[in-house]
């Protein structure tokens, strides 16, 4: 049976153990080996968009459900991050800047996330998410700080180029995820 609220305290001991995310990912291992169990405690997804779970300095916690075959821009983090997706897929592209371009990224490898990973992503990783089913796919996302606090970038789908991370804009394509 997964606790919410166990999970949320057992995340919270992860990260003041190890403040990289290998106790988190720990955590969210066992959490997502049941993936049912997830789903009867938090409920089928029906919506898109961001729930926070939980949210401090240390750490952040989110639910995030990508609407059927929506797709969010290259972004980044700047700070470790580890991905359980407990229904559905998403697939991400990762990116790298490229030398002697301020602000251009070009594609640097992809992995497909399914049910019952605990995916890790380093402070610097830069990746933008499809999800490629015609149905939701929803995921449990633990940072390791604010995610909410930090100033982060998301790029131009069109020419790549880095620009100031707009969370009204993100909010807006989970809206536009839901009406489609």
């Amino acid at each position: 049976m997964f606790d919410l609220d166990r999970f949320i305290q057992d995340c919270r001991a992860a990260v003041r153990e190890d403040s990289s995310h290998k106790a988190a990912r720990e955590v969210l291992a066992r959490a997502n080996s049941d993936p049912a169990a997830i789903l009867a405690a938090i409920g089928e997804p029906t919506r898109a968009g961001v729930t926070p779970l939980h949210k401090s300095d240390a750490l952040t916690i989110l639910n995030v459900v990508w609407g059927k075959r929506m797709t969010i821009m290259p972004h980044d983090h700047r700070m470790w991050a580890v991905i359980g997706v407990y229904t559905g897929r998403e697939d991400n592209i990762f990116w790298r800047r490229v030398a002697g371009e301020a602000g251009l990224i070009e594609a640097a490898g992809a992995k497909s996330l399914s049910e019952r990973c605990a995916e890790p992503l380093g402070r610097d990783v830069i990746h933008s998410v499809t999800n490629p089913l015609g149905r939701l796919t929803a995921a449990i996302h633990v940072y390791g700080g604010d995610f909410y606090g930090v100033k982060r970038s998301d790029w131009d789908t069109e020419n790549l180029l880095e620009r100031d991370y707009d969370f009204a804009l993100h909010r807006r394509m989970f809206e536009e995820a839901n009406a489609a």
